[in-house]
């Protein structure tokens, strides 16, 4: 390491709930010995059994070679502030949904006499709540415009904003690097993203409106080269992080055809269309893929088409999932209970749904109003949000734990109750053995996940209820 060098710290800062751990929203006081040893350990295993991976951007970033400096990553999840050394900047990845403890980390560093870039999601949507939070702040998608800070920090000229104008073409090679993760804190360190940008526009999204509509790919050839090089420092299973993997079938035939002979196992995110397409399904299915993560939202067409999800009818769904795993691909399904046309019989719909189809995993959800969404905005109109919709750090994505807003067509004191008892009756451990038993492979991953959830679930349903207490129900 040359003493000559100026040092750079690119940090992620997790939320404090939901995917970064469990939070009970209705603690008070401190924990009973044995009660804060459980939680100790509950935090391990969760960060272990959700699969915690590294977080790509902060790679992406890491990755840029500017004369003159180094750059390093720390990831609070696993990882303690390095608060005894020198660092000429340091950069804060701002997420939605973990603003206020990203902000309090930037006023301390800031108090220190440390300068502070922030960029991000949540920066890229609302750069005008963020400017007086940080020296700098990075606006948009940073793959391009990074290496402009980097230059500028080296010639002490920093500016006080860069805003990124166009979309970065992903086809340019952009080489990947791992050296500054340590490997061990993480289930696996072979992420990779082939594309970004939506094509669909879900109104609780954010994809699209971060992104853009538009699919933009990486050059075929640099991904293969970069799954070749991350299998020389790590063989376990690949997370493919594209928002929808089958977003451009002819894409991803062609490049999942070209992984074929590396044996790796991959998961990643696809709409239950995929199991319309045998061809692709046959590629997927010999190039590794174990599972993928599927956004079945609501069974009721009209909830779906009011928050303008048209790209999976009801009708097919079943039958997708079916073929899915019929090729050997273990299907997570992700739904959101209490969409706006949703009523009470949904919840016996999602049961015989997963009784029909065999799903691996399911998912569960309560509708997150991402502050910057479409949903977001007309749920603040319509005066049905539950927090001021100005206070960003209300809305967390929490573990189904707290309700954000008041469901359209059920009343919250009658819905909370029939979201718990579906809970409930899906998370079992008798449950759990069963899909993991009748898993088309990974059934260990699916027996982990499923019992986790047990777990989580039995959280989310006490702080469910104590918030219907606290809301007068």
């Amino acid at each position: 390491m040359g003493m000559d060098k100026l040092s750079v710290l690119l940090v992620f800062v997790p939320a404090d709930s939901g995917v970064d751990g469990p939070a009970l929203l209705g603690e008070s006081g401190r924990p009973g010995f044995l009660q804060g040893l459980k939680n100790g350990v509950l935090k391990n295993i969760i960060k272990r059994a959700q699969f915690a991976i590294p977080p790509l951007s902060l790679m992406i970033l890491g990755s840029i070679d500017e004369p003159g400096i180094e750059q390093h990553i720390c990831d609070l999840r696993f990882e303690t502030f390095p608060l005894d050394r020198h660092w000429d900047l340091i950069g804060i990845s701002v997420q939605t949904g973990a603003v206020k403890p990203a902000f309090e980390l930037s006023a301390l560093l800031r108090e220190k006499g440390f300068r502070v870039v922030l960029g991000g999601p949540y920066v890229t949507v609302f750069p005008e709540r963020c400017r007086a939070h940080g020296d700098v702040l990075v606006i948009g998608e940073a793959d391009d415009i990074w290496r402009a800070v980097l230059e500028d920090l080296r010639h002490d000229r920093l500016q006080k904003e860069y805003r990124v104008e166009r979309l970065p073409d992903l086809s340019s090679c952009r080489g990947v690097k791992k050296e500054a993760l340590d490997i061990q804190h993480y289930f696996t360190t072979n992420v990779v993203q082939t594309t970004r940008g939506c094509p669909y526009s879900c109104d609780f999204c954010n994809v699209h409106v971060i992104n853009g509509h538009r699919i933009r790919h990486r050059d075929i050839a640099g991904v293969v080269r970069e799954v070749e090089g991350f299998l020389e420092k790590d063989r376990r299973i690949f997370f493919f992080l594209d928002d929808t993997i089958n977003a451009d079938d002819e894409y991803a035939e062609k490049l999942f055809r070209e992984l074929i002979p590396f044996n790796i196992k991959w998961v990643g995110q696809a709409t239950t269309r995929l199991g319309e397409n045998g061809r692709l399904l046959d590629v997927f299915s010999r190039s590794g893929c174990g599972a993928l993560l599927v956004g079945i939202e609501s069974l009721a067409e009209e909830s779906n088409r009011v928050h303008h999800k048209f790209h999976n009818p009801v009708d097919r769904q079943a039958e997708c999932i079916r073929n899915i795993r019929d090729a050997g691909i273990c299907v997570y399904g992700s739904f959101i209970y209490g969409l706006d046309e949703d009523t009470l019989e949904q919840t016996g719909a999602i049961e015989a749904f997963l009784d029909e189809t065999g799903i691996d995993v399911p998912g569960i959800n309560l509708l997150r109003p991402i502050p910057g969404t479409e949903v977001f905005n007309r749920l603040a109109d319509e005066q049905r949000l539950l927090h001021d919709r100005n206070n960003h750090d209300a809305f967390r994505f929490s573990w189904g734990q707290e309700m954000l807003y008041r469901p359209k067509k059920i009343p919250i004191e009658t819905f909370i109750p029939s979201y718990t008892d579906l809970t409930k009756r899906i998370f079992t451990v008798k449950r759990a053995i069963q899909r993991a038993a009748n898993a088309p492979t990974l059934r260990t991953a699916v027996l982990m996940f499923n019992l986790f959830y047990v777990h989580m679930y039995n959280l989310s349903r006490k702080d469910l209820m104590q918030q219907m207490e606290k809301l007068g129900g």
